[in-house]
């Protein structure tokens, strides 16, 4: 099984870029764990609830409880190629490199293009202003994803089109597929 990680601040393209290789394998949400347990409280979807909720199963099962969650999953699927979006700390990276190779890309792209993403996805937990963007960046920064963008094996710029990004994407992981 070939387990790939996929980082990056809100907004900066991972969707977009997990489109361009959804043939190749399967993409488990570490958000939708998350989105399942603010359902399960009867809890809106905005930002800060999300925030609150992630915090509180970090808090009460530890710092790679989500990633925990995800591996039980993913033991399940019986897929060659399974590929994680939205990693947020160093202990989530670690609980999956316990069990496979684990290589994580970084999608960097800069402020004005994710909050302007953000703005026109729509998404109950969007940010509606760049003061909200910069309070989920510090929200996320707390939780270590800095560090784990830092610490990716690849990076990939997103400061262009989105195909552009897709192209980029597919070929750093037809490249990490090979020589997993």
């Amino acid at each position: 099984m070939k387990v790939i990680g996929f980082c990056g601040l809100p907004g900066s393209g991972k969707s977009t870029a997990l489109e361009s290789i959804e043939e190749l394998g399967i993409t488990v949400t570490m958000g939708d764990v998350i989105r399942k347990e603010a359902e399960k409280r009867n809890v809106t979807l905005s930002s800060q609830n999300l925030g609150e909720i992630a915090k509180d199963l970090r808090e009460k099962g530890g710092q790679a409880i989500i990633a925990e969650k995800c591996v039980e999953y993913i033991k399940k699927t019986g897929y060659d190629v399974i590929f994680i979006d939205g990693l947020r700390s160093i202990f989530e990276v670690e609980k999956f490199k316990r069990f496979w190779r684990f290589p994580v890309v970084a999608i960097n792209t800069p402020e004005e293009i994710r909050y302007k993403f953000l703005f026109n996805r729509g998404r109950d937990d969007d940010p509606r202003d760049i003061s909200e963007l910069k309070q989920r960046d510090e929200r996320e920064s707390k939780f270590g994803i800095i560090n784990v963008i830092k610490n990716a094996e690849y990076t990939i710029q997103n400061n262009s089109t989105k195909e552009e990004l897709k192209i980029k994407t597919r070929k750093v992981v037809l490249e990490i597929i090979e020589n997993y």
